[in-house]
């Protein structure tokens, strides 16, 4: 916005604090309205969608568009919600009270990662602001929710930040300015940045912020103290609230550590094809959806947060199991426990709220409402014969003293607003009482002076009102003007009527107007102390947040296997997985009713049956099974039963999907490109206990490139000393050749049924190979003129005839080990004898996997005559 040379006053004054937060939104509170000027404003009508103006600054015209500022709490969100920051500028002086210009000052900026709005938090989910740093060997990342107080940090290399990225959602992300490019590359442009100069990411300034903000000498407490990288970023985000004026922080009262070895891992690619809490498609239900039993909102977050992080210890999976398996036995105490949580408020926002000076009296009341659920609640756990339950309860903190004193304090059906109607409660202040007693016997004076002015005139129809002009006034219609008496003042002329004041009204006005200002300030001084002295109890009502949530996720998990006839899973140190009769928790949901869910049995080890190799036709359910598997692994480990009569697992450490054609062409790669990149990213990191589950492996390229690379990836996993125990879903028919000469490949397939002019997909996995895949039957399913079907057969019966499917199966058998020799580069071509050559002068036994690849490649490109 260009400035005018000559500036009203009003606009000088917007111009001076705009200056200062160039970045964001300026909400400029003028009257009874907040207004934005210039550019803002053409963002804000456009975003409200509402009206776009103009006002004259000193002869030039500028954009205007505003809204009531009582109506804040609804268009603040819309806001935020865009991804723009927002400052609010308030009026910091009664106008009543100054000649000049105003006082204003930006009093709160809210960002997309740092909002304590209801209307912008979503109650089941954390509004995380993190921070991501760039080190030479490892990279930091923290988040921090400010609605709740929870701090984490955390470093590791890309692919680590890319996953709890991925994981936490964060609504906005810190970076220095000098990282910027860097960021993108690896991460992509789907977050909301903000760019902090690089001074802020100093390890000594970090520490002072961090052991300042804790009032500690050093970090060790925490566990973060040599988390270098992590505490560059904890320090960035402190600095940021400091910036966005907010300095109130006493409910951030630790920072933890997110233990990478501690978890389950899941890379990015993992996290989205089996749709944990995100899907791609719309409308589409997660396996959030589904296992989501909670009632509050403190339960909610803390399962989303189970889903991103899977236990790897087997105690404590099993006191999750131990717990819900004893709600499945007492069915009543489930019932009770969950009729208590959903009693409750969320204790972990309202907390945050009196830490921040953001919490009203109706609130505070919700907060003791919610307290007073603890009591029972700590007693049906400290009954239980269970003694993980036991203990829970007796961590619970009662915090009777406070209930007492917020019961003592304030009216139970207190206003939101403590500046209206009565909050405090009736006998808390003798002063106070007196004081409602003189308003409310001021105003039956009022009743009856009117009445009796209204004998002595004879006019029926005499009103008392007031307004903030003239106070307390008599109205008199005009048909009645000649009958007031002489003692009456008249202050005001209307269209149809005259108002009066009286020497008795005046006198009486001063006496309900100071009673009402003296009562406004006593509730006020004495609701601030009560909110200062709720924050003695952050700590224990935090405490109580944490242990709420894990009963609610638990007592859900309980719900869920009631439900949805779900089984305790047996975990152990094996290295095998067993599941009879496993089922996928989110399909068996979206059947038509009465339609069963087909369910297979899984098992893979690490001595006899390391890699099942799993054909079937297109639609035939390959793919579920290869999900409901991971699935099965991830439910159990976080604590649920899970979908299957039988469940045997062996601690996973990691769980890897190349599943699906998952282009990435915006960041300038091709199908095949992402498809190599995400089965690279799996065979480098292998370990002993892993799951791989890779489906259609290939496919991006030309047949016989996608068999060549299917088989050497399915080659190197048998081959490798993880051994990691692999469910392998292709349409390549000739990889089942591979059982016959490695000894952990056995084949299976999803069972078909043909019939005389169609197919019938019975879904059920069966040992053995599929011959057929039966993708024109497909293709006639999805309705395709009968023309192209037709034609599609005719073809196929022609190759079948011609080509060299037996031949290639043949080849397939001949190929040993580590010797990849494919007899269709046998045929009499130059071109493809040299490419023989050069496979067969290659050491294969030195190439690194990606090495591999890309070696394939090189041939792909010869073959193409690229």
């Amino acid at each position: 916005m260009a400035k005018s040379s000559k500036e009203t006053p009003l606009m000088k004054q917007y111009n001076q604090i705009k200056i200062k937060y160039p970045d964001a939104l300026l909400l400029f509170r003028v009257g009874d309205f907040y207004e934005t000027f210039g550019e803002d404003a053409v963002k804000t009508a456009s975003i409200l969608d509402i009206v776009l103006t103009s006002r004259n600054n000193a002869g030039e015209r500028i954009e205007l568009a505003g809204f009531p500022h009582h109506s804040i709490n609804t268009y603040l969100p819309k806001l935020v919600k865009a991804g723009f920051r927002v400052a609010i500028c308030d009026q910091l002086e009664d106008p009543k009270q100054t000649k000049t210009i105003v006082k204003r000052g930006v009093t709160e900026l809210v960002t997309p990662g740092v909002a304590l709005n209801d209307d912008i938090l979503h109650s089941k989910t954390n509004n995380f602001l993190a921070s991501v740093w760039f080190g030479k060997l490892t990279c930091g990342i923290s988040f921090l929710d400010i609605s709740t107080g929870e701090f984490l940090t955390s470093q590791g290399n890309i692919s680590y930040i890319d996953k709890l990225l991925q994981n936490f959602k964060p609504s906005e992300i810190l970076v220095a300015k000098n990282q910027k490019k860097e960021f993108l590359e690896h991460f992509g442009e789907d977050f909301h940045l903000f760019y902090l100069e690089d001074w802020i990411f100093k390890e000594e300034y970090a520490f002072q912020t961090l052991t300042g903000h804790f009032k500690t000498n050093s970090l060790k407490g925490f566990g973060i103290e040599e988390l270098s990288e992590g505490i560059l970023t904890a320090g960035s985000i402190l600095f940021y609230l400091s910036e966005t004026q907010h300095n109130k922080l006493q409910h951030i009262t630790s920072i933890q550590r997110i233990v990478e070895d501690a978890y389950l891992w899941m890379d990015k690619f993992t996290i989205r094809n089996l749709e944990l809490y995100n899907s791609s498609n719309t409308n589409a239900i997660t396996l959030l959806d589904v296992i989501d039993k909670t009632t509050s909102p403190m339960g909610s977050r803390t399962l989303k947060r189970w889903l991103a992080l899977p236990l790897k210890n087997l105690q404590k999976i099993k006191q999750r199991h131990q717990i819900v398996a004893y709600f499945i036995k007492h069915i009543d105490l489930l019932t009770k426990t969950k009729e208590f949580i959903s009693k409750m408020g969320d204790l972990e926002r309202l907390i945050s709220k009196v830490a921040t000076g953001k919490i009203n009296p109706r609130e505070v009341i919700l907060m003791k409402n919610s307290l007073e659920m603890l009591p029972p609640i700590q007693q049906i756990c400290q009954n239980s014969q269970n003694s993980d339950l036991k203990q829970l309860g007796d961590k619970l903190h009662l915090c009777r003293e406070l209930v007492a004193q917020i019961k003592h304090t304030l009216n139970e059906e207190a206003p939101v607003s403590i500046l209206k109607g009565n909050a405090i409660a009736n006998g808390f202040s003798n002063e106070l009482d007196e004081l409602r007693a003189l308003s409310h016997s001021g105003k039956s004076y009022l009743d009856k002076m009117l009445e009796r002015e209204m004998l002595r005139t004879g006019i029926s129809s005499l009103k008392i009102d007031n307004n903030n002009v003239f106070g307390y006034y008599i109205e008199v219609r005009n048909t009645h003007k000649d009958k007031v008496p002489n003692d009456w003042i008249r202050k005001q002329t209307l269209v149809s009527a005259e108002r009066y004041i009286t020497p008795e009204l005046k006198e009486y006005e001063q006496k309900i107007f100071g009673a009402e200002e003296k009562i406004a300030q006593l509730q006020q001084e004495f609701f601030n102390k009560l909110v200062n002295d709720i924050t003695e109890y952050i700590t224990q009502i935090q405490s109580n947040a944490v242990l709420i949530g894990q009963l609610d996720c638990l007592c859900g998990f309980a719900i869920l296997a009631i439900e949805n006839n779900y089984h305790q899973p047996e975990l152990n140190e094996d290295f095998y997985i067993k599941i009879i009769e496993g089922r996928h928790p989110v399909i068996e949901k979206q059947l038509p009713h009465g339609v069963p869910y087909i369910a297979n049995d899984i098992f893979l080890d690490r001595k006899d049956q390391q890699i099942c190799m799993i054909t079937g036709p297109n639609m035939s359910g390959k793919s579920a099974i290869l999900r409901q598997t991971a699935l099965i692994v991830l439910l159990a480990q976080i604590g649920s039963f899970v979908p299957a009569n039988e469940a045997h697992i062996g601690i996973v450490d990691k769980i890897f999907t190349r599943v699906g054609a998952s282009d990435n062409i915006s960041m300038g790669e091709s199908t095949f490109m992402v498809e190599m990149n995400e089965a690279a990213l799996i065979l480098n990191n292998l370990s002993e206990r892993s799951l791989v589950l890779l489906d259609e492996i290939g496919r991006g390229t030309s047949t016989y490139d996608g068999i060549s690379i299917a088989w050497a990836i399915a080659e190197y996993l048998h081959e490798h000393p993880s051994k990691a125990k692999t469910l392998f879903a292709t349409h390549y028919h000739e990889l089942n050749e591979m059982s016959q000469q490695f000894e952990r490949i056995k084949n299976l397939n999803v069972s078909v049924k043909e019939l005389k002019d169609n197919v019938l997909f019975l879904r059920k996995l069966v040992p053995g190979g599929s011959a057929h895949s039966f993708g024109i039957h497909v293709a006639k399913m999805a309705g395709m003129p009968q023309f192209v079907i037709d034609k599609a057969n005719k073809i196929l019966k022609k190759l079948e005839a011609t080509h060299t499917t037996e031949a290639t199966s043949d080849t397939l058998k001949n190929t040993g080990k580590n010797d990849l020799q494919l007899s269709f580069f046998q045929m009499d071509d130059p071109l493809l004898e040299d490419i023989k050559q050069e496979i067969l002068h290659t050491d294969i036994n030195s190439l690194t996997p990606i090495e591999a690849l890309m070696k394939l490649n090189e041939i792909k490109k010869l073959l193409s005559g690229k």
